[in-house]
């Protein structure tokens, strides 16, 4: 393995702002949020809160991936596949079994959208029965890889919003580690009553569009999506000649143990992941380019995510911006989306803006970059912080 890191050859995506790489790129480029009203189910909070929706039904998804009624893919599965196969396509895989290939996948919601729905109704109504076994996490991953065909290793990552850059750490370092040739990896993540009304009970649902690092930001808006890697070895890509669109060269994760939901507010997580991040790299602090925020507009997150910032950066804090305005959080996914983003910032050589903010916190000297800057990137650093404290970090490189 070289010192650039494990290569990244394909990525596939679907949010609110797309379904495919290219939708996503320009609607960044473009300024363009998907945020909304919530249609795809009633909700008592429809019309007091916004939402990262995609505005396509289950049965639509269904049928793009060619799936057979009656089937047990829920939402979050179905999200998964589409954004799975892109990453396939981009990576021009033809045979997962060339090499020894595996997928980690990850998601908070797996297949709750589906068993919240139906749970009442399960003993009188046979017909929901094979969705009983969709609830756990991990189901949603062996169906996705089913889907794709892979038969190698397959395994669930579930630690919250971090969820997404652990799975893509685990699969860097069983590439490195010599175990796996290549590593399918990203997380999946649908709305459902049961976060929707969790995170309301926390109080940290925005009813505006949300502003991360502003002053008077309310909270974040959730949303769902899917996103997923292909990592390959070096004597991977040599072997088959293969395009890198761009190499994870540094991760790190840590955990300050503060609190259940909330964040130190030093972000002793976040120092570290950074730290550690910077570490495998191999890169100094003033190396990186550009930092895609965790930057989920909540009180703490912001203030303990900036104050992390000044102390890696030592003051001198290189360009970010938080991508949540465009998507909403996709909780597990959002990794994964924002590796995307991150990967094509290095490819087009631009920084997303940090849409709705307006007014600088009182408490740091830091303002995120609110217009689309382009900018020659090297090294771009992608943050996922979740719940429990769980604090990753990436560090993505220029091919």
């Amino acid at each position: 393995m070289t010192d650039r890191g494990v290569a990244v050859t394909g990525i596939g995506i679907i949010s609110s702002i797309g379904e495919t790489v290219e939708e996503n790129l320009q609607a960044l480029l473009a300024g363009k949020h998907g945020l909304s009203r919530i249609a795809n189910f009633p909700t008592r909070l429809q019309e007091h809160i916004w939402v990262g929706e995609i505005k396509r039904t289950n049965e639509e998804l269904s049928d793009s991936l060619g799936l057979s009624l009656p089937h047990a893919f829920t939402r979050t599965a179905l999200l998964g596949a589409y954004a799975a196969r892109q990453a396939v396509e981009s990576a021009e895989l033809r045979d997962a079994h060339d090499l020894r290939t595996g997928f980690i996948s990850s998601t908070s919601v797996g297949g709750m959208d589906y068993t919240e729905r139906y749970g009442p109704t399960y003993l009188n109504s046979p017909e929901w029965h094979r969705y009983i076994s969709s609830h756990p996490a991990g189901d949603s991953s062996h169906k996705i890889a089913q889907h794709l065909g892979i038969k190698g290793l397959v395994t669930t990552v579930s630690t919250a919003c971090s969820s997404a850059a652990n799975a893509m750490m685990m699969g860097a370092r069983l590439i490195r580690s010599g175990r796996l040739d290549r590593v399918i990896v990203g997380g999946t993540d649908a709305l459902s009553k049961f976060t929707i009304n969790g995170f309301h009970t926390l109080m940290i649902l925005s009813d505006a569009p949300c502003q991360p690092f502003d002053e008077h930001r309310k909270g974040l808006n959730l949303g769902e999506g899917a996103a997923y890697l292909v990592l390959e070895s070096e004597e991977s890509i040599q072997r088959q000649d293969k395009h890198v669109l761009a190499y994870l060269a540094g991760y790190g994760n840590a955990n300050d143990a503060f609190h259940q939901t909330a964040s130190s507010e030093n972000g002793e997580g976040a120092f570290l992941a950074m730290q550690k991040a910077l570490a495998i790299a191999q890169l100094a602090p003033q190396a990186i380019d550009y930092v895609n925020a965790h930057g989920t507009a909540t009180p703490n997150n912001d203030l303990s995510e900036g104050r992390a910032m000044q102390r890696i950066f030592k003051g001198n804090v290189p360009l970010f911006s938080s991508t949540k305005p465009f998507t909403g959080h996709t909780l597990a996914a959002a990794g994964a989306i924002e590796a995307v983003y991150s990967i094509l910032a290095l490819q087009q050589g631009v920084v997303p803006p940090n849409l709705h903010f307006n007014t600088p916190m009182e408490e740091l000297d830091l303002i995120p970059e609110t217009t689309g800057q382009h900018r020659s990137l090297s090294h771009v650093l992608s943050n996922s912080f979740g719940f429990g404290g769980n604090c990753s970090s990436l560090i993505f490189s220029k091919a």
